[in-house]
């Protein structure tokens, strides 16, 4: 029943009854077969929402053998069952390891493994949240970039026929630090594109993954907690399924230096956040109850109980650090192919804006040595990304309810 819920209201939100991308998948399926089909694949990250899906669209294709690499047990058990509780016309061999991929442990797994035909990583901070102090960002920097450049080095000794890193649209004009280190996630895996096939993805918010504000919904009512939202942030969205095909039509079909991005209109498809909100409570048959604090919400949600019609919600002005009220996928700088496929456009041309990786890589290693202020950092990120404008309030959202 609760999926059927979730399902209902990224209907809503989306406007979407069926995938965005079906009809690229059925017009590239020979392709798709051609290389995937009998052939060895490693994914990283691939028991969080992205990564998860991305293994169950890419499981159609019939691969001959999976290794999923993953920081989370629980998620890999979870991946595990769901794949084997699901139906495919046959199934490759599969290998979990609960291992971060910059663990030295990973290169030994790797070499024993090799070679493999696809890599894919989705394994990164994607949380604005996660911006806190030096400690927080640090290691965004090392997680988000500093750990791709090195498998980029394995990769160059073990080239794949297709790698793929996933990005995102806070890389685009970023105004915080994840988003920022994206963009030079971005800058690193590109200077590797003439080594071997490397392609990315940004793309929108994917509804209801997990530790999205989606989701949260979802644990606060089960909690019987007060449902929270930004009453003035916007974004695009797809649905989990949709964000794993994405993100193989784009691994597979990709060129090197390809960003691909969804064909979102931002006057049709860049909704309210708290439209979800709305949509999620009138699904269970609720009505919201608007409260002005924090402290008005809990005292509510105290005298609650579930069988009334209202239920307390807080919808509050974005405030924190790093939050920016919409959402876009490409610049002027950039040079954009609409023509290729049905639903998602190519960023062909990838204008790089950091002039010297190798310094670049240098210096944020060294950075990880020293305590530096958060503003130290931000500022190293503005020395590389053209145009940086950081938004900084000096609260974080671990600081609101």
């Amino acid at each position: 029943m609760k999926q059927e819920i979730i399902d209902k209201v990224i209907s809503n939100l989306t406007g979407r009854e069926s995938s965005f991308f079906e009809n690229d998948l059925a017009s590239n399926s020979k392709k798709l077969f051609e290389e995937i089909s009998g052939k060895s694949v490693l994914v990283i990250g691939g028991a969080g929402t992205i990564g998860s899906n991305y293994i169950k669209s890419l499981l159609h294709f019939n691969p001959k053998k999976l290794v999923i690499v993953d920081t989370s047990e629980n998620g890999l058990a979870e991946i595990i069952r769901d794949i084997r509780s699901s139906s495919y016309t046959q199934l490759p061999e599969i290998i979990t390891y609960p291992l971060n991929f910059g663990n030295p442990i990973f290169e030994r797994l790797f070499l024993a493994h090799k070679p493999f035909d696809i890599v894919a990583n989705f394994a990164a901070h994607k949380h604005v949240r996660s911006e806190k102090d030096p400690f927080s960002i640090q290691a965004m920097f090392e997680n988000n970039f500093i750990m791709a450049q090195k498998l980029l080095e394995l990769l160059k000794k073990n080239p794949p026929a297709h790698f793929f890193c996933v990005s995102t649209d806070k890389a685009t004009n970023p105004v915080n630090v994840m988003g920022a280190t994206k963009k030079l996630m971005e800058d690193v895996i590109f200077s590797y594109q003439n080594d071997f096939k490397i392609s990315t993805a940004r793309f929108a918010n994917v509804a209801f993954s997990n530790g999205s504000l989606l989701e949260s919904f979802v644990n606060r009512f089960a909690k019987h907690q007060p449902l929270v939202s930004p009453k003035d942030v916007k974004r695009f969205f797809v649905s989990p399924t949709e964000a794993g095909q994405l993100c193989l039509l784009a691994c597979i079909l990709g060129n090197s230096g390809e960003i691909f991005i969804p064909k979102l209109s931002p006057e049709k498809d860049l909704k309210p956040i708290s439209n979800a909100l709305k949509f999620y409570l009138e699904e269970l048959g609720y009505a919201l109850e608007e409260c002005e604090t924090e402290e008005e919400a809990l005292n509510k949600i105290s005298n609650h109980n579930y069988s009334e019609k209202t239920y307390p919600v807080l919808l509050l002005p974005s405030d924190t650090s790093g939050e920016k009220l919409f959402e876009e996928f490409y610049t002027t700088d950039d040079i954009v192919d609409e023509n290729r496929l049905s639903a998602l456009a190519i960023i062909q041309t990838f204008v790089g804006k950091t002039k010297d990786i190798s310094a670049m890589m240098e210096e944020a290693e060294e950075l990880g040595k020293t305590n530096l202020s958060k503003a130290d950092l931000v500022a190293f990120l503005g020395k590389y990304i053209d145009g940086f404008s950081h938004i900084e309030t000096g609260k974080n959202l671990d600081q609101k309810m």
